[in-house]
């Protein structure tokens, strides 16, 4: 090998050595081979709805009610429900069926190679804000029951996520699987009580008009309600976390296979829909039966605690309350933390061909979401929310529309995803330019600059151009900035007879590891093969496969 062939192989060599292995206990930033999913669908379905244990459903729920009133509210709750359901379909599908998370779906689903970094942005943004209103909330649990000052509750409740979460998805899933019972049971046990022991109060609440008695039903209050809820779009992307864990989709676990996919996946929204109403008739109870509790009818662990109170001693209602919320924000901020570790860590190394480690991103996740804790955001929820919203809005649909028409009823986008560089081109305008504009036009309307009439109906304006535009945009460009080449150069099958990635181990010539069929192609070099993840590190694209020529 001469001199300059020996250093260029060294730049993309010794990193990615290092990297394929700390990647290999969750195959961060690449497919998910069937050697190492070996949870049944049943384990894969609990753990991802594990992650949904979070109280913030419970202040969304209501804050809005508090502002717009129990009917609007509803209805907003609703709507937020039905755009979940039907844009996170097609995203969990393609992550259970093709084991791969939402930015590798992203890639090939309309936006391209690098034009997906905007959208891990999102998502990563998406993670801390999350992450800081639940420890809040948890830092509000741990004032109430031990005294702790809030400053302090912030960052006990930031620090003991770190090591939780440095074992990826193997300590995960056993965290969620052993605290889940326990959960159940603390959460349902209020609403329960009350309904059998003050029927009265399911009245009051389908009364409540709101803080400033303005609660009759309209659609401008619907759908800002409905906007602040979906500002939660992004959280199929953390289910998608899990689900690209799902065992191969066979004629025996066909029936268990989709009732995990659909209840794991979009399915998660009924159960966030459920607590966000849960969340405004506690709220209500309190504010029509607790001297003071405007100042608090929005704090999940006091709406806890006022209704343990009714039921058992003071003593172990507080120490219920506080047991409740330290679970429950465990439970969602470990799948914060984890997600959000992926989403910078896969951006920062296909910018830089660098991949720095996961748990450095780990870091830095937990570093915003504690200065956001800090600067008291719990105060500015429902402002945060709606504006985050928009992003999200855009991303999601955007994904799904494509999926869904560009890729079934046009036929326009590969239907197979593709994720793999050399394979698709650098941006892809149908995905990139959809969620630009969809978030832009939406984001202007939220803040008025479009008319205070339409300020009302952002969400609508981001779900709508994020639907339409992809399919117009990949019909204007006839569907030719998806894949910049079709062969990856390797003979082997992709796909075993029941449709499922293929479990075949090739050789990587860079890092030396094992990996699966898909996660592979070949080498630009003209020999051997190289994985998904040394191609992101390969400074030099002396691995990356030439664009083929036009007709091929």
């Amino acid at each position: 090998m001469t001199q300059d062939a020996t250093r260029q192989e060294q730049s993309a060599s010794p990193p990615a050595a290092g990297a394929a292995r700390e990647t290999l206990e969750d195959y961060t930033l690449r497919f998910a081979p069937r050697r190492y999913r070996r949870w049944s669908t049943g384990v894969v379905a609990t753990s991802a709805l594990g992650g949904i244990a979070y109280l913030a459903d419970f202040a969304i729920g209501a804050n809005i009610g508090i502002s717009y009133g129990t009917v609007n509210a509803l209805w907003g709750i609703a709507v937020f429900a039905v755009v979940i359901f039907l844009s996170g379909f097609p995203l969990a599908y393609y992550a259970a069926r093709y084991n791969l998370d939402l930015d590798l779906i992203t890639r090939g689903s309309g936006f391209g190679y690098y034009g997906s970094v905007v959208t891990n942005i999102i998502y990563a943004t998406f993670t801390f804000i999350f992450f800081a209103l639940e420890g809040s909330i948890m830092a509000q649990g741990l004032e109430l029951g031990l005294g702790m000052p809030l400053w302090l509750g912030y960052a006990v409740s930031t620090i003991i996520i770190f090591p939780l979460v440095v074992y990826g998805m193997s300590l995960l899933s056993k965290l969620q699987l052993w605290t889940t019972p326990l959960w159940l049971v603390l959460m349902v046990l209020p609403f329960v009580y009350l309904l059998v022991s003050h029927p009265e109060s399911v009245d009051a609440f389908f009364a409540y008009q709101g803080e400033e008695g303005q609660g009759t039903p309209s659609l401008g209050s619907v759908m800002l309600a409905a906007g602040v809820c979906l500002s939660l779009i992004a959280q199929i992307a953390e289910q998608i976390d899990y689900l690209r864990f799902m065992p191969p989709k066979t004629p025996e676990n066909s029936r268990r296979w989709w009732a995990a996919t659909i209840l794991a996946g979009p399915g998660w929204v009924i159960f966030g829909a459920a607590k966000q109403a849960i969340g405004l008739f506690l709220a209500v109870y309190l504010l029509a039966n607790v001297a003071g509790a405007s100042a608090f009818a929005n704090e999940p662990v006091r709406q806890f605690l006022e209704i343990y109170t009714n039921i058992v001693p003071a003593w172990l209602a507080l120490t219920l309350a506080v047991v409740l919320v330290v679970i429950s924000q465990i439970k969602i901020n470990v799948t914060n933390a984890y997600s959000g570790s992926l989403a910078w860590t896969n951006s920062y190394t296909r910018v830089t061909k660098h991949y720095p480690g996961r748990l450095v991103f780990l870091g830095v996740n937990l570093l915003i979401a504690l200065v956001l804790m800090e600067a008291n955001m719990f105060d500015f929820l429902n402002t945060i929310l709606g504006f985050y919203a928009n992003c999200g809005m855009a991303w999601v649909v955007v994904v799904a529309s494509d999926i869904a028409i560009n890729k079934y009823l046009l036929g326009i986008s590969p239907k197979v995803p593709e994720f793999r560089r050399g394979m698709l081109y650098a941006v892809n305008p149908v995905g990139f330019g959809s969620m630009l504009v969809a978030a832009g036009v939406s984001i202007l309307a939220f803040f008025g600059l479009l008319g205070e009439t339409l300020a009302s109906y952002s969400p609508l304006v981001a779900i709508g151009l994020a639907f339409v535009l992809p399919p117009i945009l990949a019909l204007a460009t006839r569907g030719r900035y998806y894949l910049r080449r079709v062969d990856d150069g390797i003979d082997a099958p992709m796909f075993d007879e029941h449709g499922n990635p293929s479990g075949e181990s090739l050789p990587c010539q860079v890092c030396g590891q094992e990996l699966e069929r898909p996660d592979m192609t070949a080498s630009g070099t003209g020999t051997g093969h190289v994985c998904s993840l040394c191609l992101s590190t390969d400074r030099e694209g002396r691995h990356v496969l030439p664009a083929a020529p036009p007709g091929h």
